[in-house]
């Protein structure tokens, strides 16, 4: 398979399930609805675990422009390669946040309000701050490169990689996430973004672009700083 296929299809895939699994919580007459922050991350934690079981031998999966950056910038992925992932996963992260619309359309035109709906597209902060709503994306961010850099240092069973990195986005969400819905990854939060802004979403409301350049620069920075110290210290 080529890389690039399996890099949009895996993102696709991930804002499926994880943009999924918020709508799930979120919307109104789901059977999901109103059970909370540790189902989210648990989602989320799989939402990202399964691709890189199903592409991981394809194209790496990164899935996420924040790793494919980080790791170009130490020598460990060619920058040739950097804008057709970069294009790829953005694509995958558009498809997989119309496939959620087209799930949960029905509960999106039975819920008023605005934020919710766009809050299952993309992230927002709990408190506006924007050099703290930059730090915090900062640092989670870089808990997740330096964490899938550092547990190459490990020697694991065949087949549990994947599912370490599971475990490092469930608790990046569960210990990190309230602060700013824990982005981490600008194909994450700009695609659906770019997705709500052009779907006919009922009632909508606007996109929030006052805020979108936080989820796709301090994730891109907190990559390279975490793929740079560890490249320092290992």
């Amino acid at each position: 398979m080529s890389p690039y296929l399996a890099e949009f299809l895996g993102t696709m895939l991930l804002i499926l399930l994880g943009d999924g699994v918020v709508a799930n919580v979120n919307l109104k007459k789901t059977g999901g609805n109103n059970s909370g922050l540790i189902v989210i991350a648990t989602g989320w934690a799989f939402a990202v675990g399964i691709p890189v079981y199903i592409f991981g031998t394809a194209s790496g999966a990164h899935f996420n422009p924040a790793v494919t950056i980080g790791l170009a910038s130490i020598g460990k992925f060619a920058w040739s390669q950097v804008p057709g992932y970069i294009v790829s996963q953005m694509a995958g992260g558009f498809v997989g946040a119309v496939l959620v619309w087209l799930h949960y359309k029905p509960h999106f035109d039975v819920t008023e309000d605005k934020a919710i709906k766009r809050g299952v597209f993309c992230t927002a902060p709990s408190i506006p701050n924007t050099p703290f709503n930059f730090i915090s994306e900062f640092i989670g961010t870089f808990v997740l490169v330096f964490g899938i850099l550092g547990i190459g240092q490990t020697e694991m069973a065949g087949g549990i990689n994947p599912f370490v990195v599971a475990l490092i986005i469930w608790v990046i969400g569960l210990s990190l996430g309230g602060t700013t819905g824990y982005a981490i990854n600008p194909a994450r939060d700009l695609a659906p973004r770019i997705a709500h802004a052009v779907l006919p979403i009922k009632d909508k409301g606007d996109s929030n672009w006052g805020y979108a350049w936080i989820p796709v620069v301090a994730p891109i920075v907190g990559g390279i700083v975490a793929a740079l110290l560890y490249a320092a210290v290992f």
